[in-house]
């Protein structure tokens, strides 16, 4: 399914997504809101590589169970034709090993399917203006692949450098790219707090800014390369 884009439309999406009753449901979520506009609504891996060949639109929407072969490749064939895109899967695969591939592949956002498509607007907006959508499991399973924070280790000629567990755990995210939002929703406080603890941070490293920080961070063997 594929329609040419009304004048008012601001975001373009394509679907792809196997099982019909799915597909339905949230092609109905994408339709009610009045900014964006399904572009394309495809059931196999095999039509959706094809017409992402063929046409521009600003998110995909990705189930990794296609019936012709998985999502991941459909991710990774868009990242090749389409870098601009933004990639989102909506899958029921909660497992590390699907979701790090996912990410790997290109995709920016992780939802699992849970029987209502009330957020997905928002979540598409979120995701044009550079966040990241997860499940609140996919973030904890994200939290726990970073891993444990290290060990801060003495500065030279001065007294170790001591950060708190979730200052550390601040630290680590935002080292790797993650938005002060994107933090607190990954550690379910409030970005307020996350300002806190990045002020705490700048503090105890005397740095001025988050890449001084990283810097200082991984110059003290605090955070690892």
């Amino acid at each position: 399914m594929q329609a040419p884009a009304p004048a008012h439309a601001t975001t373009t999406v394509a679907l792809v997504e196997d099982d019909p009753g799915t597909r339905q449901r949230l092609e109905r979520a994408i339709g009610r809101a009045g900014h964006l506009h399904l572009a394309c609504s495809l059931a196999t891996a095999g039509e959706m590589r094809a017409w992402l060949g063929h046409h521009a639109v600003d998110v995909l929407l990705v189930d990794l169970g296609l019936p012709d072969g998985s999502g991941i490749d459909v991710i990774a064939h868009c990242q090749r034709v389409q870098p601009a895109c933004e990639v989102m899967v909506i899958t029921m695969f909660g497992d590390e090993t699907n979701m790090m591939k996912a990410f790997s592949a290109g995709a920016k956002g992780y939802l699992l399917k849970d029987g209502t498509e009330d957020d997905l607007a928002g979540h598409i907006t979120q995701l044009r203006n550079g966040g990241s959508p997860m499940s609140p499991i996919i973030a904890r399973q994200l939290l726990g692949r970073l891993g444990p924070p290290a060990a801060a280790a003495p500065a030279a000629g001065g007294p170790p450098v001591q950060l708190s567990p979730k200052e550390a755990e601040v630290l680590s995210l935002v080292s790797r790219g993650f938005s002060y939002s994107e933090v607190a929703q990954l550690l379910q406080i409030s970005v307020h707090t996350v300002h806190t603890h990045a002020r705490n941070i700048y503090g105890k490293l005397s740095v001025k800014s988050k890449t001084e920080a990283v810097y200082e961070a991984r110059q003290l063997g605090i955070l690892k390369n």
